[in-house]
């Protein structure tokens, strides 16, 4: 329900209460919340983002773009689309500050497809500031859709918006199909970081590559220009 002069009438308590919604909305697990709640959550006019049609082959899915909330995180793990290492406390907190940086996608049945989380970091006195990909996934049976590129972009978009000079992420080296993604995404390798990636079971940790895409702000690209020399995770802010 929007705004309108008779919710201003009684005080402001119609606009209140439509941003009460919104909060738990982006933020809570609501009250009584049943199954259909993630369907039910991206008809709202304030969490939905778009809809748009993806397509592979002969099929077709409309899939509901919207604000990812806290609700989401607990079922992740239900449609293949999980987030690594369980639920960190730190996704949590993203959330709370930078709301608009996660987004989730839905199938009509009320099915989760994918999702993307970010954040906005650096300094804008030493052209740092720009937009991070902290993690990405798609179901199975919603990749090769496009999905991935299309949630990508909605936080590159978002970046533009808070004048950022460039979006970057992380990526396993051994990942070479994220790696290949991103890059025919327009994102380049700008340094290698070793052993970024804790490993379990007496593996070895794992180097990742700090891929970065420059934005609109950045017109000369001098902020992807790639290091020569791998670093440490210590290194890096």
């Amino acid at each position: 329900m929007g705004f309108s002069p008779k919710s201003a009438d009684r005080g402001g308590r119609g606009v209140k209460e439509r941003d009460e919604r919104l909060k738990r909305r982006r933020l809570c697990l609501p009250e009584n919340a049943g199954g259909d709640f993630w369907c039910d959550h991206l008809r709202s006019p304030e969490a939905l983002v778009r809809r748009q049609r993806f397509r592979a082959g002969g099929s077709s899915i409309m899939a509901a773009l919207g604000i990812l909330s806290c609700y989401h995180l607990f079922l992740f793990d239900r449609t293949g689309a999980s987030v690594q290492y369980g639920i960190p406390y730190g996704y949590l907190q993203y959330l709370v500050h930078w709301p608009e940086y996660f987004t989730v996608a839905e199938a009509p049945g009320g099915e989760l497809m994918g999702y993307i989380m970010g954040k906005a970091e650096g300094s804008v006195a030493r052209e740092e500031w720009h937009g991070h990909v902290t993690a990405r996934s798609v179901a199975p049976e919603f990749q090769r859709l496009g999905l991935a590129a299309k949630l990508v972009e909605l936080l590159e978009e978002i970046s533009e918006k808070k004048g950022g000079f460039f979006v970057d992420l992380f990526v396993r080296v051994s990942n070479q199909v994220a790696v290949n993604m991103y890059k025919q995404l327009g994102y380049s390798v700008y340094r290698t970081v070793l052993e970024y990636y804790s490993a379990s079971s007496g593996e070895p940790d794992e180097d990742a590559y700090d891929m970065r895409k420059a934005l609109s702000r950045d017109a000369e690209k001098k902020l992807i220009i790639p290091v020569p020399h791998p670093v440490r995770p210590e290194d890096i802010e």
